[in-house]
């Protein structure tokens, strides 16, 4: 073997005439250049010229060589070009740096050329160079031939090629699509079973990176469009999976479709399916989406659709949530009691903070006793704090649609009204406002009576007639929220129209909640010239925010009203143009957003458009909550107060729930910030990021607790901080320490629209204290319920395979009792205890001997003799320590006997999201879930493997123990209940 020391004579034969030569030559330097590049460069040109030689033989081989020379010089963009050129030479199977490097660069090359055409949708644009396309196909090929489908798929979800993701599928399948491989007896082999499930586990993983990696809305709609054809071609149909993909794209008909067809199959697996996927429906869409829905089911007259059209009333889910909240309520009274005596009611901002905080404690609990075991507080309201205060029932009974009515009768306008003692045009207006916020989501029942306010508040006119009409618009937006219901918009614009600061910034409000993400042109156009024709600051940023909301989730294409806002000379407008950012591209992680809003972060010159941009961060971000800390971290220390907040709200937004350790350490020091609401942020922020935590899953939350009781006792702690610890107290332990603050549903993994919108606006509180309530809907129940066929809820226990103290409620307030001081134990020196322990023993010998000369009969018998030594006293202080250790021990055995790994948990308990992958059904089980269970939580039809006649015990829901004794009635399965006489915690 020879081995060369140089490559000059290799470079001498390029000169020669004999092509058979050039080619040897090339040959060898091909095999050598990784060794003698820098040799080889010199003659580089040389190459080139047989490269450009048409007649040459091995051009192809002539630019390999080139480019291999190229890449070991670092000029990448030559190397790939030549490497292109190359042809089938360029041999993608060698695993090698070179290789690797180069299709790297072609990849890159080929998705920005890709996306550049389809995103350009224009027919003339400019063709991906057929090299580069034939490289990146070769690469899809060897991906798809080795079974490397998740690496090819990436690629292509980037390059924008829909044939690719769907060779992807169909390989992975290999015969689980329908019209395919078949065993000939039952139809469907295991080897195709096998297959399709793998293609089923390959369409999920599509549905997820597109979600987290396609920036592009358009092209993320295209590719779940065919997931749904995808799917529907298989044996065995994953309906969840579709029902996730169409509430994604907002398919309203498909998913009715898909219920219409399970429903005709009337079987009972394909009636739970149809009943699970409206739960899910129910969770996770709008008004308008289960509208639609519900039409397409009108047609089908079954049982089972009956159920299901019960169930996609919305009622079904409300009451068992209502129930679930009522019935483990575990608020710290303690706390709430402690704040409202500290703080003085007569001080609005102080009223407002109690007022909120008891909302926040009881959401969802329909609970209210505290307003009427707290009259003389209650009665310190006035104007404003009177319209919160009763706002607040709204949240208390949020859900509660059989009774909201009736709950909030007495502050509602009209004739019940006139001779109450709440008859005030703010507890008319607060009314509105509440029976909107009970009815959220869910308004179609009462939406008539807001909009019969919204007119007859327009006739009386005055100041009183403004608040009544401005409750009535927060309430008729709240409960109309996402319907695009025309008539009401009108109602509102026609407040608009009237120029009313009040009732006019409610207004811009209701419209956006109206039109929520509708896109809407015409509304748009009407709210933006109206904003730039009025001269009330308050109806601007009512519109401001209302144009948001009508972009929510439109993505890109929400871009040019964005510029048009941002362009904009009035700071409020382009205060607009961020959260339109913020609600367009929410939970996206678009990078051209984050890009804007740091922008703006930095350079716009007013404050509330700087600090509104470092917040919106949150909303971009908060499905990569890891992300925010890093982020915003030289943020949190900007000389600008208003940038501070914004930190601070950005990380409570974005990491809400989650005990996140660096979000912590950011946050505690702005707890001493020299601007009190910098450290009112910080309070709120914490509380949202340690909701549903305790000292197990996160150790500082005790810490935390104790500081917002310290600000609220401050005595010369500044009004803001206090406001916003009160508001953290009830944030922390919300909803009866029962809920969370989720901004996505875990059912179907979509945007949660209720709780961004809710959290959007909450923070408008800056300017406008009632805004505070619109929190609750950002508020979810972390429960698992298991629910029949029948809709009723069995007693039926699931294990989680952890420690029952790891997700402990923490523990309550203890109540400080004055004790009598102790008596302190006097010091004993050791030399004197050696001393008396010498003296005891020789007195026991002594009558150890005397013991012993009775035995012999010249002493009394050692029961007769007292010998007082002083050990009774000693010996009784022992027993007494040996009961005390006793109990010690015994305590801590019951700890330990707690702490066993594993337990059952009873239906419709509390589970923390945290706690959920700990969650297991077993197939012996009585009930199972219909769905294979994937840490989702929720609402869970389970299937009755003993039938729904054998007996069994079921939990009463809220509604059904509200009916009268004679339309209750009893199951013939289920046994016969004890008496018992319900005292409803609802009464005014």
């Amino acid at each position: 073997m020879v081995f060369l020391t140089s490559a000059e004579s290799l470079l001498a034969l390029l000169d020669e005439s004999d092509q058979t030569l050039q080619v040897y030559a090339l040959e060898q330097l091909n095999l050598l250049v990784d060794e003698f590049w820098a040799e080889i460069t010199n003659q580089v040109s040389r190459i080139e010229e047989l490269y450009e030689n048409e007649r040459f033989p091995q051009r192809k081989l002539a630019a390999l060589v080139v480019s291999k020379v190229y890449y070991n010089l670092g000029e990448f963009v030559a190397s790939m070009e030549f490497a292109l050129a190359a042809g089938d030479l360029f041999d993608l199977s060698v695993k090698s740096e070179y290789v690797e490097t180069i299709v790297s660069k072609c990849i890159d090359s080929y998705i920005r050329s890709s996306q550049l055409a389809f995103d350009s949708q224009q027919k003339d644009a400019s063709p991906v160079d057929p090299n580069l396309t034939d490289v990146v196909e070769r690469m899809f090929s060897r991906c798809i031939e080795e079974g490397e489908h998740k690496h090819a798929i990436g690629v292509a979800l980037e390059a924008r090629r829909l044939d690719t993701i769907e060779a992807c599928i169909n390989h992975a399948f290999k015969g689980g699509l329908k019209g395919e491989k078949t065993d000939g007896v039952n139809g469907f082999d295991e080897d195709s079973k096998a297959a399709e499930a793998a293609g089923a586990e390959l369409i999920n993983y599509v549905f997820d990176a597109s979600m987290s990696l396609v920036a592009n809305k358009r092209w993320r709609d295209v590719v779940l469009h065919r997931m749904v054809l995808l799917v529907t071609r298989l044996h065995n149909p994953d309906y969840f999976t579709i029902t996730k993909i169409l509430v994604h794209l907002n398919d309203a008909d498909k998913a009715g479709e898909l219920l219409v067809k399970l429903l005709v199959e009337n079987t009972e697996t394909s009636l739970l399916v149809a009943y699970q996927i409206a739960f899910d429906l129910v969770s996770s869409t709008s008004q308008q989406f289960l509208a639609k829905v519900v039409a397409t089911l009108d047609s089908v007259q079954t049982p089972g659709a009956t159920q299901t059209l019960k169930i996609l009333s919305g009622v079904p889910t409300l009451d068992i949530e209502l129930t679930f909240l009522h019935d483990n309520n575990k608020t710290d009274l303690l706390v709430l009691n402690r704040t409202k005596d500290t703080l003085d009611g007569r001080s609005s901002i102080f009223h407002n903070a109690v007022s909120f905080q008891n909302a926040f404690l009881h959401a969802g609990t329909a609970a209210d006793a505290f307003f009427r075991e707290n009259l003389d507080f209650v009665s310190k309201a006035s104007n404003w704090s009177k319209f919160s205060a009763t706002a607040a029932l709204g949240v208390i009974h949020r859900g509660n649609l059989s009774q909201g009515m009736n709950l909030l009768k007495p502050y509602l306008p009209g004739e019940a009204a006139v001779s109450s003692p709440a008859n005030s045009k703010y507890s008319q207006g607060g009314s509105l406002y509440a029976l909107g916020l009970v009815f959220a989501g869910h308004g179609k029942d009462v939406l008539e009576f807001l909009r019969k306010n919204i007119r007859e508040g327009s006739s009386s006119g005055g100041q009183e007639g403004e608040v009544v009409q401005h409750g009535a618009a927060l309430g008729v937006g709240v409960a109309g929220m996402a319907t695009c219901d025309e008539d009401v918009y009108e109602d509102l614009k026609n407040i608009l129209f009237s120029d009313s600061a009040v009732a006019g910034e409610a207004a811009g409000l209701g419209m956006g909640l109206v039109m929520l993400g509708s896109g809407d042109e015409k509304a748009l156009e009407e709210m933006l010239q109206y904003a730039h024709e009025t001269q009330h600051e308050k109806i601007i940023r009512g519109l401001a925010v209302g144009v948001a909301l009508i972009m929510y989730g439109k993505e890109e294409a929400a871009d040019g009203l964005i510029d048009q806002l941002l362009n904009e000379g009035d700071p409020i407008l382009r205060y607009g143009g961020v959260f339109t950012i913020a609600l367009a591209y929410c939970g996206t992680g678009n990078n051209t957003a984050i890009k804007r809003l740091l922008h703006l972060a930095v350079s716009d010159v007013n404050d509330d458009v700087r600090r509104a941009a470092v917040m919106s961060l949150g909303f971009i971000l908060f499905r990569n909550p890891i992300a925010v800390p890093r982020m915003v971290e030289l943020l949190a220390e900007s000389y600008n107060p208003h940038v501070r907040y914004g930190a601070a709200l950005a990380l409570g937004i974005s990491c809400a729930g989650t005990g996140l350790a660096e979000a912590i350490d950011l946050l505690e020091p702005m707890l001493k910030d020299p601007t009190d609401f910098v450290r009112q942020g910080a309070l709120i922020s914490l509380a949202m990021i340690f909701v549903q935590q305790n000292d197990k899953t996160a150790p500082k939350v005790e810490s935390v607790r104790k500081a917002f009781a310290k600000v609220i006792s401050e005595k010369h702690e500044d009004a803001m901080a206090k406001f916003g610890a009160a508001l953290a107290q009830g944030i922390i332990d919300a909803g009866g320490r029962n809920v969370t603050i989720s901004l996505e549903n875990r059912q179907t993994g979509t945007l949660n629209m209720q709780a961004i919108v809710g959290l959007a606006i909450f923070l408008q509180f800056w300017y406008w204290f009632p805004l505070t309530c619109f929190l609750s809907l950002s508020f979810s129940p972390t429960a698992i319920v298991g629910v029949r066929s029948d809709l009723k809820i069995p007693e039926l226990t699931f294990f989680c395979n952890a420690k029952p103290s790891r997700f402990d409620y923490p523990p309550k307030t203890e109540e400080a009792t004055s004790k009598a001081p102790e008596k302190v134990a006097t010091a004993v020196l050791s030399t004197t205890a050696r001393a008396k322990a010498r003296a005891k023993k020789s007195e026991k010998e002594k009558a150890e001997a005397e013991m012993e000369i009775d035995e012999t009969g010249t002493t009394p018998a050692a029961e007769d003799v007292e010998v007082d030594d002083g050990t009774e006293a000693a010996e009784e202080e022992e027993e007494e320590e040996e009961e005390e250790y006793d109990e010690t021990v015994a305590k801590d055995e019951v700890e330990d006997k707690k702490d066993i790994k594993g337990y059952k948990i009873s239906n419709m308990s509390r589970v923390l999201p945290a706690q959920l992958k700990y969650i297991t059904f077993s197939r012996d089980d009585r009930f199972t879930p219909v769905k294979k269970f994937r840490s989702s939580g929720g609402i869970l039809v389970v299937r009755d493997s003993k039938g729904l006649r054998v007996k069994t015990e079921f939990i009463k829901t809220i509604r059904e123990r509200n009916l009268p004794p004679e339309e209750q009635g009893e199951d013939d399965e289920a046994p016969v209940p004890e008496e018992f006489e319900y005292e409803t915690d609802t009464e005014l």
